[in-house]
């Protein structure tokens, strides 16, 4: 039976990539640090996907088992798979490289000749080479010549929004109705899997920035601006006509900037804008703004939702007001439990709005840093 190996089973791993590995008729073997929960899926071999929008329905997952990411197991695992999947963060990716090269090794020695690809699907741009080249670190010569040959990398774009639900079964999730999986498909070793779910693309740049540039820019901004407002949930915040208001023209800023970079059809992307700002309405997910708005300095960055589509769209000589707006709100966000929230208010403190804007988003320009400002101070 093909095997598959999905290492994070944590909600997104579950609720999206894993079901959809299973449903192609996989073999899928959870690995994850967690042994509660690898426990759990090797005691029930089963567990149910929650799909709840404007119609709800419920997908049983079966013919799944359970590893331990940090032992032996998950070597002799990575021997039999055809397809390894991630769902753990950008961070924790290094972190799992020497296990994944370490399978490499072995398929290499036991002559193993059938391609594996490895795909990262995380909220990143190119989070699969950055694997590669983690997993790339820890090869011998040899074994980096037969990874040439049969594993593949490919980049892919992942839009699910899985928020941290509780079920009565703990491994149980709950998952919006939408979702979309592009992967790069001129990255794949050997013959490309059939999954039903998984869109191969040519141009993944274009997908990638799409949804960085409307679904995280959109939702980032309802986050930090539902909560200086008190707002607990997304669906809370969106539902406030003022920010409905700001998040939408933000969206609409950044989506005249993909339009100009990338040739995308103005009126396709302006309905997508529309299709996605009604998934924040999903009264069903309960969507913490402090889950969105988590790790601030990280979304404030050069290259993720925030300062990314502002340069991109002025560059143009396009309008930014409202991202501008949102910028302001992120450098409000103050939550003690957040390392991160921390740490930009200590950097707010010390170096000011601007001195924070230019180490952390590489925004230089004197006329955005000015409105950036004022409006911070309007948002105090």
């Amino acid at each position: 039976m093909k095997k598959a190996i999905q290492i994070g089973a944590g909600n997104i791993g579950r609720g999206f990539i894993g079901g959809l590995l299973s449903n192609a008729g996989y073999h899928v073997v959870f690995a994850d640090v967690n042994q509660q929960v690898i426990d759990k899926i090797n005691e029930d071999g089963t567990y149910t996907i929650h799909v709840m929008d404007v119609e709800s329905s419920e997908q049983v997952i079966t013919n799944i088992s359970g590893v331990n990411s940090t032992t032996p197991a998950m070597v002799d695992e990575i021997v039999e798979a055809e397809i390894i999947t991630t769902a753990v963060g950008l961070v924790i990716l290094p972190r799992i490289a020497p296990a994944i090269a370490q399978g490499i090794e072995k398929r290499m020695a036991e002559g193993v000749d059938a391609y594996l690809n490895i795909i990262a699907c995380e909220n990143a741009i190119k989070a699969s080479s950055q694997l590669k080249e983690a997993v790339y670190g820890q090869l011998s010569e040899e074994a980096k010549a037969y990874a040439d040959k049969y594993v593949g990398f490919p980049d892919c774009s992942v839009d699910r929004i899985v928020p941290p639900v509780r079920c009565e079964n703990p491994i149980d999730v709950v998952v919006e109705a939408y979702y979309e999986w592009n992967v790069e498909e001129a990255s794949f070793k050997g013959e490309i899997p059939q999954i039903e779910g998984m869109n191969l693309a040519g141009n993944l740049m274009a997908y990638i920035e799409r949804k960085l540039f409307t679904l995280n820019t959109g939702h980032c901004i309802t986050a930090y601006l539902g909560f200086l407002k008190g707002y607990a949930t997304i669906d809370e915040s969106i539902a406030d006509e003022e920010i409905f208001t700001v998040v939408k023209s933000a969206m609409t800023e950044s989506g005249m900037g993909l339009v100009k970079k990338h040739g995308l059809d103005k009126e396709a992307h302006l309905k997508y804008i529309d299709k996605i700002i009604n998934r924040f309405k999903n009264p069903y997910l309960k969507d913490d703004v402090v889950r969105v708005g988590r790790e601030p300095l990280r979304k404030l960055s050069a290259t993720d939702r925030l300062a990314k589509p502002t340069l991109t769209a002025a560059g143009y000589g396009l309008p930014v007001d409202h991202l501008l707006v949102g910028i302001a709100a992120a450098l409000h966000y103050k939550n003690d439990q957040d390392p991160q929230s921390v740490e930009l208010q200590q950097k707010v403190e010390e170096l000011g709005i601007r001195g924070v804007l230019k180490e952390v988003s590489g925004i230089e320009d004197e006329s955005l840093l000015q409105t950036i400002e004022a409006n911070y101070s309007k948002l105090a």
